[in-house]
């Protein structure tokens, strides 16, 4: 942390106010993404960026976060605390500006920031705006100051209450019943993964997440400190803690390129898959852009170079592609950007030229240096290439063998599948149904129209340990892709899918709701997030609930989908329902199939969506990979109703 005498004058005339705020309530979702859970966490996102700009800027090390019994939330930060003066062209204190105008704020003034995270930039007065109240304390200049606000409102001018040595921000904030109908609860989880995750990203910073609504055995308030002094090296460890390493070392650095600060860390292992993070100003830039770019051409023209260096590659008679240099690899880019620009479907792909050359450059480098220094690992990683490249080509066979299936009309369908009439793909649905038995009742339950159902036998091939032709030549995966009707990529990107072939727009898993069930539908939902994410990531990928019991007494029945629906409507029966409990989807006849888990005025369907792409590959890897023990202990914390065996 920067000392006192080095922090640059940061006061009223650093904030900038860009303009009025008046849609931000009527239309939250330009702001924040979406009005629901999301949306609800993406609001501590905004509070917290706050705070790690001022750790980028070198003025604050610490920040501590509370979950509040009353699920509002408090951040706190040890940087400047945000100037109180008052600001020349609005004529309030800077706080109010800083809290009351969209887009205000020191990070618009380069002056006071170089580089600042956030994705969209609208700061803390959105969080201000959606929320039902929110209230903001400074400490700075030896003084305690203090403004509250509600919907955004001022209730008094920024006064102050206090004289302190103290020197940063708080802020409390409630988000608003109005606005975020549909959860007002926070999931200690989620947040508690981005603030890992931005631990990593920002080494040497400290990160508390505390929970005020839940203790520990010890009868403490659940806690965690995150902190790293390697940054993304400790990052890829904990990324790949549950993957067989290939090589030793994780190779990284960290520097800057044309002025752009760039930050890397890779590393081998044993698996079929291609694992890459990539970060612009602390965003996950889930959708890749420039830096991956400039990632991929350093990787692939350096190792090129040297396998053909090595003479390693004289026997075979085929090239190496892109894709046999990422096989097995995670890696993470991290670049800090003064003025990113952001395109994609969801704002989150980096189009800044610039970035491609820096990354490429700093890549190629960094890995000269090690393959030069490290041989034996140098040659063990050619040899993954040699051995991806040969797997390639028996998949680009089983590839093409599905491809022919599914370009053909009609007959190419699987056996299996029982079509709908409908012919429009936003109005189709398709269930993937676990087993024969369930596949027929669904069958006969469903509503022909617009209703689909590919019954799937037992259960379908582990792709997270499985090599990439392995996968295409499963019957029943090649089943879903024909059914689908997507086309399977290239060899450039053997997992991109053309979703202009889609053939339904809602595809359902519906499996059984016990041990196994779950087993199957985590096997499947591992398939689609490693060779089918944009499906996911597109919005058209979901699991169906089936209900765990029915209740009845006399001519009353109902259903219920846990242990605390089944005992509140057996107390409502009296006492003395019968309860029957379904071990699987085929105990139900096709009408109550249909009333319960099909019908859509009446099911619950869960989307399924990549909220945070790293800790996905994380948990995928670690429930479907091989190393057994940390696969135990998250379902001893998070089972059911599980019976581990030793």
């Amino acid at each position: 942390m920067k000392d006192e005498k080095e922090i640059k004058v940061y006061g009223a005339d650093s904030i900038q106010a860009l303009e009025g705020m008046e849609h931000v309530r009527m239309r939250p979702s330009m702001y924040i993404g979406d009005v629901g859970v999301r949306g609800l966490h993406h609001l501590v996102y905004e509070v917290v960026d706050n705070s790690i700009d001022e750790a980028m800027a070198g003025y604050c090390d610490t920040i501590d976060v509370w979950i509040n019994e009353d699920n509002s939330i408090t951040v706190k930060d040890n940087g400047r605390g945000i100037p109180v003066d008052m600001h020349k062209k609005e004529g309030v204190s800077a706080l109010e500006v800083v809290m009351t105008k969209i887009g205000a704020g020191g990070k618009f003034d380069k002056d006071s920031y170089k580089v600042s995270g956030g994705l969209h930039g609208v700061g803390v007065s959105v969080v201000n705006a959606l929320s039902g109240s929110l209230k903001a304390t400074v400490y700075r200049d030896g003084k305690i100051w203090e403004q509250e606000y509600e919907r955004g409102k001022t209730l008094y001018p920024v006064k102050s209450v206090g004289e302190t040595d103290y020197r940063g921000t708080l802020v409390t904030f409630k988000p608003d019943p109005q606005i975020f109908q549909q959860s007002l609860e926070y999931n200690y989880d989620t947040l508690s993964n981005r603030l890992r995750e931005l631990s990593f990203l920002n080494k040497g910073l400290t990160i508390t997440l505390t929970d005020k609504r839940n203790k520990d055995d010890d009868g403490e308030f659940v806690h965690e400190t995150f902190h790293s002094e390697e940054g993304l090296k400790e990052f890829i460890r904990y990324l790949d803690g549950n993957r067989e390493p290939l090589i030793a070392d994780v190779i990284s650095m960290e520097g800057e390129k044309n002025d752009i600060p760039v930050e890397v860390a890779m590393v081998y292992n044993t698996s079929f898959n291609e694992n890459l993070h990539s970060y612009v100003n602390n965003i996950n830039t889930h959708e890749g852009g420039t830096h991956l770019s400039g990632f991929r051409r350093g990787l692939t023209t350096t190792l090129k170079k040297y396998a053909d260096n090595s003479g390693m590659l004289d026997k075979l008679k085929f090239d190496i592609a892109g894709d046999d240099f990422r096989e097995g690899l995670t890696a993470i880019v991290s670049v800090k950007v003064a003025e990113p620009q952001f395109e994609g479907q969801t704002k989150t792909k980096l189009g800044n030229r610039e970035v491609t050359s820096a990354v490429s450059q700093a890549v190629s480098e960094m890995l000269e240096n090690y393959l030069e220094e490290h041989p034996n690992d140098a040659k063990t990683i050619v040899q993954k290439v040699i051995l991806a490249a040969q797997a390639r080509h028996a998949a680009r066979k089983a590839r093409e063998m599905v491809q022919r299936k599914t370009v053909m009309s009609g007959g190419g369908l699987p056996g299996k599948l029982s079509d709908c009439s409908e012919q429009d793909p936003e109005k189709c649905e398709v269930f993937l149904v676990e087993g024969d038995s369930a596949g027929g009742t669904a069958k006969q339950g469903r509503d022909r129209n617009f209703q689909a159902i590919l019954p799937l036998r037992g259960k379908i091939l582990n792709v997270e340990k499985a090599m990439q032709h392995k996968v295409f030549e499963n019957e029943e995966i090649r089943n879903i892709f024909t059914a689908l009707g997507v086309t399977i990529g290239t060899e450039e990107d053997s997992k991109a899918l053309n979703l202009e072939k889609l053939r339904y727009h809602k595809i359902v898993i519906m499996c059984d709701a016990d041990v196994d069930g779950s087993h199957i539908a985590t096997l499947i939902l591992t398939f689609f997030f490693r060779y089918m994410k944009d499906l996911i990531e597109a919005g058209h990928v979901y699991i169906a609930t089936p209900p765990l019991y029915l209740v009845k007494k006399g001519a009353k029945k109902a259903y219920a989908w846990n242990d605390k629906e089944r005992d509140a409507l057996n107390e409502e029966y009296g006492g003395s329902a019968t309860i029957q409990r379904y071990k699987g989807l085929g105990e139900m006849n096709a009408e109550q199939l249909w009333e319960t888990t099909m019908k859509p005025d009446n099911r619950t369907l869960r989307q399924v969506t990549i909220d945070n792409g790293t800790e996905a590959d994380r948990v995928f890897s670690m429930l479907m990979g091989d190393e057994v023990p940390p696969r135990r202990e998250f379902i001893e914390k998070n089972a059911v109703y599980a019976n581990i065996d030793a």
